[in-house]
């Protein structure tokens, strides 16, 4: 018989994994309520629009990556590729864009089929953060030394690079766009396939290559900085001296950019070296037309998502919470389980960690105890029984303490278990 796997690219989170992914929700969690972002959660199922009018048709999530569902009512329903669209969609379906601004973080599994790969698996996780209505610099800024905080606190922050760039305003855009698709042209034989047809639709999106010979043609291609007016330099240069003012670090990187429509000026990444190929733990940028594209009101918008899989691999042992040890009911024998059970419910609600142990003699429950990690055990026997008592064992030391159980409360506090 065969054995039962995860379907590809998914996998189970254990335990030892899970405190992991725990540690960086916790951490953006309490970050992002210090700067007044309220928690949303939208669902995993989306109609298939609310991707393909924000992505496009063209794009690699929607053409290639979106996991489709066969739905009863023939509707055309995808699991969620990436968080900020369907933040969008609750905005205007839930009739917020009258209550600017509005600041929402959210935690949870995303869905794209692609080659499994190190801290990119087809069901990956994310946090994010949207602020919608800020059309001022200063929401980049913001929005950036958010995330910066967040990596601080997981320990991080001297482990990555921060890289910027900005992509303009429309009108520098279309400009950069001429310059870049006549550049292009000139080498249109030896693009590859998929950059020969993103010429003709969406000719930034080859900025986004993956083909190393599409990335030496691009070495000589115009710069999208020499495309800038006035006023993207000036928003561009508010968001550097803000940052420079919060001194939060980074660096410039021309090659930076996104190929969707609706993104503008501001664009970021935090970069790592250390997992491999996938170097970015977080990318973000600005994006003011994404709900004009969804059919709602022209409502300026920025944010980022990071990788909580790739920051997870990051996280050192330092930065993991301390797990309190439990205490363990050690019933010398099977006739007194019920009496451990009542001792573990009534030291439960004194707030303190309890496991019991099953089954066999207090050897065999010693055994089990060690596995546990445990730091004290409780034995009850046949005179802790008839006595009103428990005998408290220092797992660490071996060393036993008869005492009433009314007292043991007060012991273990003394003892600093709580």
């Amino acid at each position: 018989m065969t054995t039962l796997q995860p379907v590809r690219g998914m996998h189970d989170l254990l335990p030892c994994e899970y405190q992991k992914h725990f540690c960086v929700i916790d951490a953006a969690r309490k970050i992002t309520s210090s700067y007044g972002f309220a928690e949303i959660a939208t669902p995993i199922m989306e109609f298939k629009e609310v991707f393909k009018r924000t992505l496009g048709d063209v794009s690699d999530i929607v053409s290639k990556e979106m996991y489709e569902i066969a739905d009863r009512g023939d509707e055309e329903i995808v699991l969620r590729p990436e968080g900020t669209a369907g933040v969008a969609r609750a905005v205007i379906s839930n009739g917020l864009t009258q209550s600017m601004p509005l600041k929402f973080f959210y935690a949870g599994p995303m869905f794209r089929y692609e080659r499994p790969q190190k801290g990119r698996m087809r069901q990956l996780h994310q946090i994010g953060v949207e602020l919608f209505g800020v059309p001022d610099p200063l929401g980049d800024i913001e929005v950036i030394a958010l995330a910066f905080d967040v990596l601080k606190a997981l320990k991080l922050s001297h482990r990555v690079t921060l890289e910027i760039n900005t992509l303009g305003d429309d009108e520098s855009r279309k400009l950069y766009r001429n310059h870049l698709v006549t550049y292009l042209r000139d080498h249109h034989s030896t693009l590859s396939p998929e950059s020969q047809q993103r010429l003709e639709r969406n000719p930034l999106r080859i900025l986004d290559t993956k083909d190393e010979g599409d990335k030496k043609i691009l070495k000589g291609a115009p710069l999208l900085t020499e495309s800038l007016n006035t006023l993207s330099q000036e928003m561009f240069e508010k968001v550097r001296e803000g940052l420079k003012t919060l001194q939060i670090p980074f660096k410039l990187n021309p090659h930076l950019v996104r190929g969707l429509d609706y993104y503008c000026h501001a664009a970021f990444e935090f970069t790592t070296t250390e997992l491999g190929s996938q170097g970015a733990v977080l990318a973000g940028g600005r994006y003011d037309g994404l709900m004009a594209t969804m059919g709602g009101p022209s409502i300026p918008g920025v944010g980022w998502a990071g990788g909580i899989d790739r920051i997870a691999m990051m996280l050192t042992e330092d930065i993991l919470p301390i797990l309190n040890r439990p205490l363990v009911i050690l019933p010398m024998d099977e006739a007194f389980d019920v009496q451990g059970l009542e001792l573990a419910q009534a030291l439960r609600k004194e707030g303190y960690k309890v496991e019991m142990t099953y089954g066999g003699g207090l050897g065999k429950r010693l055994k089990k105890a060690n596995k546990m990690n445990a730091r004290y055990g409780l034995i009850l026997g046949e005179e802790e029984i008839s006595s009103h008592t428990v005998t408290l064992k220092d797992l660490d030391t071996s060393e036993q303490t008869q005492l009433s159980q009314d007292r043991l409360g007060m012991v273990l506090r003394e003892k600093g278990v709580l």
